[in-house]
């Protein structure tokens, strides 16, 4: 299926110059591909991009997009609006194998990423706990409480025995706030000071506590809250 007309010059200079000469909405329009009457498909990628923030552009409108929202927009349906989700699933895999093929799993930042979109959209809080051997490698997770919209319930001695089974030598513990604001809560800072001395006793070590929100977050070491 041929391209527009109107798509003729970002096709041509992908292939003259390569993807990183174009634009992030040049690079959508190619993958969209056609637009539709009175609409060229340019267009139509600098309003997908817009999504997350009418007022700028960002490929971070592509992780927020749902498929009701894309094809409630003029121009976008079916087959488009799958496209563009499958374009940003790509991206999101891309991430967590990216982290998984990193050295150690210790930066705040990579793993919010890697949790972000199996996060972000829950409407109950879950926990999760990461197993890291001695060199700060992930082996494996875990989920070890899934809660209401308020509150998951969690227990050290859970968190631990799954460490112990996985011979984890450090962990992270992960969890989401519904509501999107990855403000810790009081209850937030108790259970990690738990959760932090009892793996003194057991001699592992909890390397950060980790909220997530909506593709935002907030990391316990980061903010100096853990040794």
């Amino acid at each position: 299926m041929e391209m527009n007309k109107n798509n003729e010059l970002p096709y041509e200079r992908f292939l003259r110059f390569g993807p990183s000469s174009l634009t992030d909405a040049e690079l959508l329009a190619i993958m969209l591909r056609t637009g539709t009457k009175g609409t060229d498909a340019l267009t139509l990628a600098h309003r997908v991009l817009s999504l997350y923030d009418p007022g700028q552009e960002r490929l971070i409108g592509l992780r927020r997009a749902t498929m009701p929202q894309l094809t409630e927009m003029p121009g976008i349906g079916e087959v488009k609006a799958v496209r563009v989700l499958s374009a940003a699933e790509i991206a999101n895999r891309m991430v967590r194998e990216k982290c998984l093929e990193a050295e150690v799993f210790t930066d705040p930042e990579m793993i919010a990423d890697f949790y972000m979109e199996s996060l972000r959209h829950l409407s109950y809080e879950v926990v999760l706990v990461a197993h890291l051997d001695n060199k700060c490698r992930l082996i494996g997770e875990d989920m070890i409480s899934r809660g209401t919209a308020n509150a998951a319930l969690l227990s050290p001695r859970e968190v631990y025995m799954k460490a112990l089974e996985r011979r984890a030598v450090q962990i992270v513990l992960i969890h989401n706030h519904p509501s999107g604001d990855p403000t810790p809560s009081q209850m937030d800072a108790e259970i990690t000071e738990q959760v932090r001395a009892a793996g003194e006793l057991m001699d592992i070590r909890l390397l950060d506590h980790i909220i997530i929100g909506d593709l935002c977050y907030r990391s316990f070491r980061e903010e100096g809250r853990l040794p």
